[in-house]
């Protein structure tokens, strides 16, 4: 809210905005490895580092830029963060060769985090309590948006402009951010240098997140490569007996919202695996053209928009949990009903059952961010969304990774199976009530 006591529905949208581009990035790049790798004559492992750049460093970033931006001010932290992240994407479209881009995409990576740990401290902070319900399901629903358009506007684009038209197309909405926030965001606070402490944070949990990727995606050669994914539990361990693991676990158990956070990564984990497994399954074993997997796709998305205000006002009646709660049953209802696809499906009914996943991520994701926000004490807003960004985070980047070993172990059914069992697990996570965080 302003000083006015006025709530500041356009920081709200500047929320929406920065979670639907931070959230495209992460998943518009793909679609244009191919042509990166024969244009800058690189190899494909290589250019993939062009994705990965970009996902790790935003991963491992984003506990520490919570732990940063509670001792900031936001107006300062978020035109820095928004300009750093609209000049990392006109420098990679400049990029002469490889190691110029993904030495961008690292700092591009390390911007998202910010941005990532704003957005929802934007939201809450905008409105009065009673509305946040509201505030949340924007940046909450146009995020997912970004994460399912993004290899259909990649694809559009790439085919007819070229690969670096795909960061240049973040611009326009970076620049009407930056400009809304530079206007309407309250003044205070400045900028100050990241605690060393944060340099060891970011390396433990970055490790941690590398060894789980190169473990899942090791395994369906040999699953003997799980075994690389022990090596994130002493990272993980050792992260939590840090200095910087302890706001963290003051937040998760002042708010007693440790379930909450294991329901956010499983949903997104879910999501993430079956948006993956889906278009290869319908592009290289149904032939079905890019185009038309890209228009199944978007009933996902379309739905969640449409339920996306549903779900907040829904929180701000009957209450963030039960609504939350409603929303993810629906979402693994929608991926249960996706596990017997074979090739007698046709693209509408594989489009109903996503669309019907989709509501429910709509009614569920402003009311869950909700909760995680007001069961977090005021003075650790910061840290309790980073918190709840780094759970969705690592679902979004583990879910494909998760939904390719499941099916290079066994089959389709087996991946889509694990991507509605997740959802599922997130019910009951979400349903359990958690203690209010204590006053002040």
């Amino acid at each position: 809210m302003g000083p006015d006591g006025q709530d500041r529905w356009s920081l709200v949208a500047v929320a929406g905005m920065l979670s639907f581009v931070a959230m495209l990035d992460m998943n518009i790049v793909n679609v244009a490895l191919a042509d990166l790798s024969r244009d800058l004559q690189v190899s494909t492992e290589t250019a993939q580092w062009v994705a990965l750049g970009y996902q790790l460093p935003l991963v491992a970033l984003l506990l520490p830029a919570g732990r940063w931006l509670d001792q900031v001010g936001v107006r300062p932290a978020l035109l820095s963060a928004v300009a750093g992240f609209a000049l990392c994407s006109a420098l990679a479209a400049a990029a002469p060769g490889a190691l110029w881009l993904i030495a961008v995409r690292l700092v591009q990576g390390a911007c998202g985090a910010a941005l990532f740990v704003l957005m929802p401290v934007l939201a809450a902070r905008s409105v009065r309590p009673e509305l946040r319900g509201r505030a949340m399901s924007v940046p909450a629903t146009l995020g997912p948006l970004g994460a399912v358009t993004g290899p259909a506007a990649g694809g559009f684009l790439l085919d007819h402009l070229g690969w670096r038209a795909i960061f240049l197309v973040k611009l326009p909405v970076c620049l009407a951010a930056w400009l809304l926030a530079r206007r309407n965001a309250p003044g205070g606070g400045r900028l100050r240098r990241p605690d060393p402490a944060s340099l060891l944070d970011a390396a433990l949990i970055g490790g941690a997140v590398a060894a789980l990727l190169l473990a899942l995606s090791l395994s369906p050669a040999s699953p003997a490569w799980f075994l690389l994914a022990l090596v994130a539990v002493p990272l993980a361990v050792l992260w939590l007996r840090t200095p910087g693991g302890g706001p963290v676990r003051a937040v998760l158990r002042e708010g007693g919202t440790y379930g909450v956070h294991g329901a956010v990564l499983c949903v997104a984990a879910g999501f993430g695996a079956v948006h993956y497994l889906l278009a290869l399954h319908l592009q290289r074993d149904e032939a079905v053209s890019a185009t038309a997997t890209g228009l199944t796709a978007l009933c996902f998305p379309l739905a969640m928009g449409v339920a996306g205000p549903l779900g907040g006002r829904l929180a701000d009646r009957v209450g963030a949990r039960r609504t939350a709660a409603l929303g993810a049953a629906v979402t693994a209802l929608g991926l249960l009903l996706l596990v017997p696809l074979d090739g007698t499906r046709s693209l509408p009914d594989v489009a109903g059952r996503l669309a019907l996943a989709g509501a429910g991520m709509g009614l569920y994701g402003g009311p869950v961010q909700a909760l995680v926000m007001t069961s977090a004490p005021p003075q650790r807003a910061a840290t309790a969304g980073s918190a709840v960004q780094l759970a969705r985070s690592l679902g979004f980047t583990l879910g494909p990774a998760l939904g390719a070993a499941a099916w290079g172990l066994g089959g389709l059914r087996a991946g889509l199976g694990l991507a509605a069992a997740c959802a599922c697990l997130a019910v009951p996570l979400i349903a359990r009530a958690g203690r209010p965080a204590p006053t002040a």
